[in-house]
């Protein structure tokens, strides 16, 4: 659990210093490097999407969920915890490319949203104990978050919601055969 907890940390540690390098460079906007759908200059957002943060509310909302979330999954499924968030990164990431509005979509939320499927639909697919008892706190926890995908704020990226949660229930079944030890 310690190292669930370090990895969480760091993950969230560059989260934190692209937004205050953001912050002091005042002649460059991080921001602009989201994905932007259906333009090449926004593919980079597929990478970069979860570390960059439009303001303190939007870093501070995202911060405490993406640690939880980060260290449940890296606590209960070490094995499949870094290739399920470089799926939910970058096939979400993808997604909203493809399909998102013309507009800059950027925050950890599609992450958080994918992370969150991830864990549910562990425990409908995998069915063992750990993975239902897991699915069942977090469904608690962080059931509310369905709202984020029908929020009509034209400021949030509903599709970012979306598509990260459907990368992380994608994730969870290519990987529900995983064992971990």
């Amino acid at each position: 659990m310690i190292n669930a907890i370090r990895t969480g940390l760091f993950f969230l540690f560059l989260v934190w210093a692209v937004y205050l390098i953001d912050l002091a460079l005042l002649f460059i906007d991080f921001t602009a490097y989201g994905i932007y759908p259906r333009n090449v200059y926004g593919l980079i957002g597929i990478i970069t999407w979860p570390f960059l943060h439009a303001d303190w509310p939007h870093i501070l909302s995202n911060s405490m969920p993406l640690l939880v979330l980060l260290v449940v999954v890296f606590t209960f499924f070490k094995r499949i915890a870094w290739p399920v968030t470089i799926v939910v990164v970058t096939l979400g990431g993808l997604l909203v490319w493809i399909f998102g509005r013309p507009y800059i979509h950027i925050g950890a939320s599609g992450l958080i949203y994918g992370l969150v499927a991830f864990l549910f639909f562990c425990g409908l697919f995998r069915g063992d104990f750990k993975s239902i008892l897991i699915a069942v706190i977090v469904a608690l926890a962080y059931g509310g978050l369905i709202y984020g995908v029908f929020s009509s704020d034209p400021t949030i990226s509903w599709e970012g919601h979306l598509f990260g949660a459907g990368a992380g229930a994608f994730s969870a079944f290519v990987f529900r055969k995983v064992k971990e030890n």
